[in-house]
């Protein structure tokens, strides 16, 4: 949200289907048809306020078809959508696939935010319908983290920032974020909360369940992008010292330790000390 509220770039919901649109792209003769079919299938595709019709007519006029024009295309038109010249993308779970969208696309530039992970596992377990093991988090934030700062090492443009930085030096944190993104600064970065409310109106649908995830409500997906509306909360930084209890801290660190250590977080009951950034590249 604080970059979408920029003025020169925007950034649709979480899309779901750009790993899979490459596959497709790259396979043998694909269609324009398939394409489209890759995209609609998902259920996010009525978040976007496109047709198929436009999208596949954009689709037609790419010669010979491919991922990284077909990716520009709907983006594009999003972005057209918007009254933007540029646009980004959010969904978290392409940290897995940055590689290959890099390779789709050259001139792609990751920013991955790392947050603290015993704050994360607080976070998943207030949005979660069901329990998640304190040990699971732990395991699943060390592998992704693990394994995206391995696929940074061949990324052409990669930044780190972390979360606690981006909530207590917000403006500071931004202007990097910008300026790796030749971005020219704006204020309305600070503002972003004023218009959060309007931004997340597109998104205000169930998403049906897909055989991989279940349904999702109206009210849990508004629940889950709720703090946007807000300024950031310095509440949220270290939250797991007083809400995290005893067992499930040293359970979660007997895992993470090593890594929380490694990004400067403290570990154990000793004093706090500032998370380390790493930016690469």
């Amino acid at each position: 949200m604080m970059l979408d509220a920029h003025p020169e770039l925007t950034i649709p919901p979480e899309t779901h289907f750009v790993p899979e649109l490459i596959e497709a792209a790259e396979g043998r003769d694909p269609t324009p048809e398939a394409l489209l079919a890759t995209i609609t299938r998902q259920r996010e595709w009525g978040d976007f306020g496109l047709t198929g019709e436009e999208l596949l007519e954009r689709f037609r006029a790419i010669e010979p078809l491919n991922a990284g024009d077909a990716l520009r295309a709907f983006y594009s038109a999003y972005a057209e959508r918007a009254g933007k010249p540029r646009w980004g993308e959010k969904t978290p779970i392409y940290v897995k696939s940055m590689r290959k969208i890099e390779r789709a696309l050259p001139e792609a530039r990751f920013v991955h935010v790392i947050r603290d992970g015993r704050d994360v596992a607080l976070s998943i377990r207030d949005r979660a319908v069901k329990e998640h093991p304190i040990d699971r988090i732990a395991e699943r934030w060390v592998r992704r983290i693990t394994r995206a700062r391995e696929q940074a090492k061949r990324l052409r443009r990669y930044e780190e920032i972390r979360y606690e930085s981006l909530i207590l030096e917000t403006r500071p944190t931004l202007e990097r974020i910008c300026a790796q993104l030749e971005l020219p600064w704006d204020d309305a970065v600070l503002d972003y909360h004023r218009q959060s409310a309007v931004r997340l109106e597109e998104m205000r649908r169930e998403l049906p369940e897909d055989g991989r995830r279940t349904t999702l409500s109206v009210e849990r997906r508004m629940a889950t992008h709720a703090r946007t509306t807000e300024k950031p909360d310095p509440k949220r930084v270290s939250r797991w010292r007083e809400a995290m209890s005893r067992s499930d801290r040293e359970l979660f660190e007997s895992i993470a330790g090593p890594l929380l250590a490694e990004l400067g977080y403290a570990v154990g009951d000793g004093p706090g000390t500032e998370p380390r950034e790493e930016g690469r590249r």
